[in-house]
């Protein structure tokens, strides 16, 4: 229960939780992201065939 203290109370715990929470938005905007240029990759090669 202590680190689960010092997680949410201390300065070090709540930059942790931020970074933790940056990375886990990062990996979402860039699966999305990758994943909209794969279909508008398709799309683009589907038009020219």
């Amino acid at each position: 229960m202590k680190a689960m203290a010092d997680l949410f109370s201390t300065d070090y715990g709540l930059f942790s939780i931020a970074g933790i929470l940056f990375m886990i938005g990062m990996a979402i905007w860039f699966y999305r992201f990758f994943m909209r240029k794969m279909a508008e990759s398709e799309r683009a090669q589907g038009a020219q065939r």
